[in-house]
């Protein structure tokens, strides 16, 4: 039977109905070490906890949350403080949860980065020096805002860490001040328009959520405005207005999303403004950008981890290369310049759609893209009597599959170029990769997100020829 709105409202409500009571304890305790997310880790019960914003060293009254099986904590007050901690620029900083290293210097922050990279990778070899950001601010060229209610007052932000409360944000240090300024008059807007946020409660409104692109070398700007149904009340008088304001903006989208989800786009959308699209260039090649492409958010960082894994893979010229989970076809089309030809896979059709079409815009006549599973396609290409020199592949955070790494394992090319966003699933599938003939050559981390957790690793791996 098909859900309707209402019923599917029920539903949710009666799953937040079951929610385990939780119980809480004031503790002092002192940081031991640090965990892959950047958090401080404690000794509770025998049990290794991480607290957020918390240092190795320091000495701190902790409140332990306990909810069923799952216990977390956070810093009530810090006792001793390490000599490393310092005042987070951004105000929002404790509550937001989009930052975890704020509360340390910059060049702390790659140090912790090194060392978990080094921790991860020991076993492999030793980790070449962090590639660092020059201004380690204002770098994300993509941001999504949430909007609702506070005091009666429409906001937009980011959701607190672990919860759906939205936390408003006049400026985010780390993504584009453009942005922010746009978000700033679509609020001012929505006032004037009489126009309603989503409450989330209630299931009513008009705008969920406004996605902004913006391309960092060719200035264009997307607004994407994710609204709840497909009405939008007085909207060309709406989007006149925001042009007036913001004339740098090229393209309009309006996203429908009317399901209760924690998704930020529905699978509806129609062009209000302009072509739909934005461009960007990257290291020297033109990047068509849509509502849903893939595409890195830190564009400066991006160009030298390209770089940097191109000389890595030190290509002569003759070889046929494999770039896995390719995208929209940004390093595929980058190094075709390097190789005789490039073959794309991805599974996402419009990716490949967009991948096609950037070939085309840089006039790359040396690389084909291709929507399919990357394993299942290397496995018929060595059914066919094909060979591939080289695997470039970039999977999700979750790593990739032992399906996929077999495949590769069968076709067998001389090296591969792993990079990652996530070294502990990395080196998890570096091992398997090792177990099966190859090893491990190079290791470069680089910083593609400060202020943040995350850490960019591109490995080097060859074939071991018996």
């Amino acid at each position: 039977m098909k859900k309707t709105r209402n019923s599917n409202r029920n539903y949710n409500n009666k799953k937040r109905g079951h929610k385990p009571s939780s119980k809480k304890e004031t503790i002092e305790a002192n940081c031991i070490d640090y965990d892959s997310e950047g958090k401080g880790i404690i000794s509770y019960n025998n049990q290794q906890i991480p607290i957020p914003n918390l240092l190795k060293g320091e000495t701190a009254k902790i409140e332990i949350i306990k909810k069923g099986k799952f216990i977390t904590g956070k810093i009530l007050k810090v006792i001793k403080p390490s000599a490393k901690r310092i005042k987070a620029k951004c105000k929002h900083y404790e509550k937001c949860g989009g930052c975890q290293l704020q509360h340390i210097s910059y060049e702390d922050q790659a140090q912790l980065k090194q060392s978990l990279v080094e921790r991860l990778m020991k076993p492999f070899g030793k980790a070449n020096p962090i590639i660092k950001m020059d201004n380690p601010y204002d770098y994300r060229n993509k941001i999504h805002a949430t909007y609702s209610y506070k005091n009666k007052e429409i906001v937009s932000g980011f959701y607190e860490e672990q919860s759906h409360r939205v936390i408003p944000v006049e400026r985010c240090l780390i993504q584009s001040s453009k942005s922010d300024e746009i978000n700033k008059t679509i609020r001012e807007l929505m006032k004037s328009f009489k126009l309603k946020a989503y409450d989330e409660e209630r299931d009513t409104g008009l705008i969920r959520h406004v996605l902004v692109k913006v391309g960092f070398a060719t200035k264009e700007v997307m607004v994407v405005l994710v609204t709840i149904g497909p009405m939008f009340p007085s909207k060309n008088n709406f989007i006149k207005a925001l042009r007036k304001k913001h004339p740098e903006i090229t393209t309009i989208i309006q996203n429908i999303n009317s399901k209760r989800t924690s998704m930020v786009l529905g699978n509806r959308e129609k062009v209000i403004y302009g072509k739909g699209t934005i461009k960007d260039t990257l290291c020297g090649y033109t990047f068509n950008i849509s509502s849903k492409s893939f595409y890195q958010v830190n564009p400066t960082q991006t160009e030298k981890l390209y770089g940097k894994a191109i000389e890595m893979a030190n290509f002569k010229g003759n070889e046929v290369v494999m770039d896995a989970y390719s995208g929209i076809g940004t390093i595929g089309i980058i190094l075709s310049e390097k190789v005789k030809s490039v073959i794309g896979v991805e599974l996402n059709k419009d990716a490949v759609k967009d991948s096609i079409k950037n070939a085309k815009l840089n006039k790359v006549q040396n690389a084909r893209f291709y929507e399919g599973d990357a394993g299942e396609f290397m496995l018929h290409m060595k059914e066919e009597g094909q060979k591939l020199d080289v695997v470039v592949m970039d999977p999700p955070r979750s790593g990739s599959d032992e399906r996929f790494l077999s495949s590769l394992v069968k076709i067998s090319p001389k090296k591969v170029i792993y990079i990652s966003c996530n070294p502990i699933t990395q080196s998890r599938d570096i091992k398997f990769l090792i177990k099966h003939g190859y090893k491990v050559k190079e290791i470069q981390p680089v910083d593609m997100f400060p202020h943040t957790a995350h850490v960019e690793c591109v490995v080097l791996m060859s074939r071991v020829d018996k």
